[in-house]
């Protein structure tokens, strides 16, 4: 499956992200649902993620630990 790439600014720094369209369509119903932007949410992730970790890693994780909440 190939990654879809999109540039975001996050905290006033322009960087690019490839994820799964899977994912980006989870990241886009979570920022929905919190009626946040998808760049806070990912900020929030990037915030949050340890600095040895990739961004993109970071943000699989975080999907996946919010749907396992939500299945709970």
């Amino acid at each position: 499956m190939p990654l879809e790439k999109r540039s975001l600014t996050l905290e006033q720094h322009q960087t690019s992200v490839a994820l799964e369209p899977e994912f980006w369509a989870e990241l886009e119903a979570w920022a929905a649902d919190d009626a946040a932007s998808l760049t806070s949410v990912i900020e929030g992730i990037d915030r949050d993620r340890d600095a040895v970790d990739s961004l993109a890693s970071s943000i699989r994780v975080a999907v996946l630990l919010r749907l396992q909440a939500k299945a709970d």
